[in-house]
């Protein structure tokens, strides 16, 4: 194995040391430093390069990060598929803006507190042991919240992402081949995320539920690419217009749902003598409205007509009071039908009455 020494720096530099330049002055100068796939296990002190940028560890075997607090003026690190299991001595790096750990044995994304520069957080395929998932700690999702904006979690037996509704800046998420079931989830995740514009969801079960995609364009405005595909204005506008048009159905459906309940609470507030009184007054409806041919009699038209009092209506004849209904009212109860078939069979005979404007005088206020 080999490791990460100012020497071996130095030897494999692009950079050429000039006569007149110490070792000290020549590492000053190095900006960028690869050493990708070199067997290298660890890394030593590398204060010297205090100007140091880009570092590229990738493809190594390196398992603890260590002796980068000095390199202050980081902005790029690379270290994906090494050994390492824990995140931690990063918090001095106040200029970092990507990182790169995928491919390492990392279960808790933590230790990166501090880190307010931080741009892109890549810690992709995880070699997690069997049915264990990636998890975030909350203090590092608070610290990043400000800050991040590209997230790659995929392929880590991730179950529930609500936890990055912190992630307020983020506009960029690759999620991938994970185990998200839920689009309830995501429709949550995308009311918080108001930046967030690209979504990579590809190889989750939650892909295969019905209204997917239409669902979760309708719940983000800012949404432009989903699961790799553009999300078109003219879709979006269509399932726009189909959510407005299903809304509008509803607000119909609960406003005469509301009328009908109104209808059955002044019903069921009538008393004894009201229905009485209802009642008789359909039964004259039904004795003077005009009988269709050929239409059979009911049990109460075949009753005798009653007598009618010399000067006086029939409805006094009969001793019906005012009502406190007007006719409108009246018709709003045969519209509701259930109470008033359960008085008189005679519920056909009293409706044709009303239309021919047969409402003895004197019962309309």
């Amino acid at each position: 194995m080999v490791r990460l020494t100012l020497r071996l720096i130095a030897k494999n530099s692009i950079l050429k040391l000039r006569k007149e330049e110490t070792i000290s002055q020549y590492l000053k100068k190095i900006t960028h430093i690869n050493f990708s796939d070199k067997n290298i296990d660890a890394i030593e002190d590398i204060s010297l390069c205090k100007n140091l940028s880009v570092l590229y560890l990738y493809d190594n075997h390196i398992s603890e990060i260590t002796n980068l607090n000095y390199a202050s003026n980081l902005t790029h690190l690379y270290l994906q598929n090494n050994c390492i299991s824990c995140i931690e001595n990063l918090r001095a790096l106040k200029k970092l803006e990507k990182l790169y750990l995928g491919g390492n044995y990392i279960a808790v994304i933590e230790g990166l507190e501090g880190l307010e520069k931080l741009r892109e957080l890549h810690v992709e395929s995880q070699r997690l042991p069997l049915g264990e998932k990636l998890l975030f700690d909350p203090r590092t999702l608070h610290s990043l919240a400000k800050s991040l904006a590209i997230l790659n979690i995929s392929n880590n037996n991730i179950d529930d992402i609500r936890d990055l509704e912190t992630l307020e800046n983020l506009n960029q998420l690759t999620a991938v081949d994970n185990q998200l079931q839920h689009v309830k989830d995501l429709e949550f995740l995308l009311e918080k995320l108001l930046k967030l514009w690209k979504m990579d969801l590809n190889g989750n079960p939650v892909c295969l539920k019905p209204k997917y995609r239409d669902r979760l364009i309708l719940m983000s405005k800012s949404l432009e690419f989903l699961d790799g595909k553009e999300i078109k204005y003219l879709e979006r506008q269509f399932l726009m217009n189909w959510k407005a048009s299903r809304e509008a159905k509803k607000m119909n459906k609960k406003r005469n749902i509301k009328n009908e309940d109104g209808s059955n609470s002044y019903i069921r507030n009538l008393s004894l003598k009201e229905s009485e009184s209802l009642l008789t007054k359909i039964m004259y409806m039904n004795l003077t409205s005009p009988k269709p041919k050929g239409r059979r009699q009911s049990k109460i038209e075949t009753l005798s007509s009653p007598p009618k009092a010399k000067g006086a209506p029939l409805a006094e004849a009969l001793g019906c009071p005012k009502p406190r209904a007007s006719p409108a009212a009246l018709n709003a109860l045969w519209g509701e039908g259930r109470f008033l078939k359960s008085l008189s069979p005679a519920l056909g005979p009293y409706k044709h009455g009303y239309k021919h404007g047969r409402f003895p005088a004197g019962w309309s206020n």
